[in-house]
């Protein structure tokens, strides 16, 4: 299944308890993911294996729900656990979420048809495809698009949820900051401030291939390994010889990551390669790859450089009289009026938008990685001087941004802080959410029935 499903949706077992700080985004995705196959054997009969406050859990429901997490392990070439264990925190994971679903539509929290509508773009948008080709491989690859949608919908209600409940139990001092980087420098380090620009090339190895047919596709890796180290175009060979999804638009650039949301067969691989180098070959479940470190940098150390960007923006705050939905129209046409040159970005900014860079035509400034919300952040790095992206939703509203400006610059030591700061507010979340989310399951009446097959 050639799709970048969003996070959310295929977690690694480790991950079963989702952060706060987990954002709806796509997957970082390295390669071609294959089609979710049902667990072999005839399908039971559907049963009740758990009820959280009166609405059941079916044992389908667990078994779908142990397809994406197997998919996505397969994907990141990270161990299998026994399936018994894997039903057993798959189940668990899936009671969580019914708490905090009900949680969510008893404070009135919604997600309507335009927001699942826009995370269906995004997702379709990543992949280089429409929503109905998007849609079409779903089917075929026996996904229903409802229950897709119904997918999207929960996980925004979660997301809402979470930032609601979560914001007041994330604030961080300057003593946290001073802490953090104390730490830092007597442990090496952190995967989150190692930023990485990965490309990669798959060469993609059937889930039945025979050890005579995997030997020629090794064969292929290994002399576009060679050709790569020998200073052929990188982003030539992916457009031409990769597999994975998308790479003859992207030239198998993944974009800029921290280590910690890159997976850790190719973190390992790339620890000790330098900047322009190319890894040693690579094998997961999707076959091989041939990856090249295109910028590797560690956040928070002096002298660092970046990329920066300058933005404005034009922020919407729905309201009892202006719903997500329509902000989110009303935006798409301020998009249209400024492309046919009807109207001035600026002034409509200053005229409409509800923040404070209002009054300077919603320029945001120079800003380095970090200092955003992520979808925010994602939507702006998505963009060459100039454009305007579609309207998205952040934890503060509505946005139509627009990229002004992007230039490489060393970060000052208040914009290193800055960032270390973001981090540090990140993990205060993962904190936080884990507590809280012990506390909604402990107010949960949940029975458990027969064990999940």
């Amino acid at each position: 299944m050639n799709i970048r499903l969003l996070a959310v949706l295929g977690l690694s077992c480790a991950t079963l308890a989702l952060p706060a700080a987990a954002q709806l985004r796509a997957t970082p995705q390295f390669g071609a993911s294959r089609p979710a196959q049902a667990p072999s054997g005839p399908r039971p009969a559907d049963f009740i294996v758990a009820v959280v406050n009166s609405e059941p859990i079916t044992n389908n429901e667990v078994r779908s729900r142990m397809v994406r997490y197997e998919q996505q392990l397969a994907q990141q070439g990270s161990p299998m656990p026994p399936r018994p264990q894997l039903a057993r925190e798959v189940l668990d994971r899936l009671i969580t979420e019914k708490a905090q679903l009900q949680l969510a539509r008893d404070a009135g929290i919604r997600a309507d048809d335009a927001l699942v509508d826009q995370a269906e773009l995004t997702i379709a948008r990543q992949n280089g495809i429409e929503v109905p080709e998007l849609r079409r491989r779903l089917t075929a690859d026996g996904v229903d698009v409802t229950n897709f949608r119904n997918d999207l919908r929960n996980q925004i209600l979660l997301q809402r949820l979470r930032d609601r409940e979560l914001e007041q139990r994330a604030k961080v001092t300057e003593l946290d900051v001073d802490n953090f980087l104390r730490e830092q420098q007597q442990n090496g380090g952190d995967p989150a401030l190692t930023e990485l620009n990965l490309a990669h090339i798959l060469v993609a190895v059937p889930e039945t291939a025979t050890e005579a047919q995997v030997a020629p596709l090794q064969a292929k890796a290994q002399q576009l390994l060679q050709r790569a180290r020998a200073g052929e175009d990188f982003a030539k060979l992916a457009r031409e010889n990769s597999d994975a999804a998308g790479a003859a638009q992207t030239g198998g650039v993944v974009g800029t990551r921290t280590a910690d949301r890159l997976p850790p067969l190719f973190v390992d691989a790339v620890r000790d390669v330098p900047q322009g180098g190319v890894a040693n070959i690579v094998r997961s479940a999707a076959g091989f790859h041939v990856v090249k470190v295109l910028e590797k940098r560690q956040l928070g150390a002096a002298g660092v450089t970046v990329t920066q960007n300058r933005a404005r923006h034009i922020l919407l705050r729905p309201t009892a009289q202006l719903s997500e939905a329509q902000a989110l129209q009303r935006l798409a046409d301020f998009k249209k009026r400024v492309q046919g040159g009807q109207a001035d970005f600026a002034q409509l900014a200053k005229d409409n938008s509800q923040d404070a860079s209002a009054r300077n035509g919603g320029d945001l400034g120079w800003a380095s990685p970090g200092m955003f919300v992520p979808e925010f952040e994602e939507a702006l790095n998505s963009l060459a001087p100039g454009q305007i992206a579609d309207p998205i939703v952040s934890r503060f509203g509505v946005h139509l941004i627009q990229l002004m400006e992007r230039r490489q610059s060393t970060m000052s030591p208040r914009e290193q802080r800055e960032v270390v700061r973001n981090l540090v507010r990140e993990r205060k979340l993962d904190e936080a959410y884990v507590q809280w989310a012990q506390e909604v399951r402990g107010r949960a009446y949940v029975e458990l029935r027969e064990p999940p097959q």
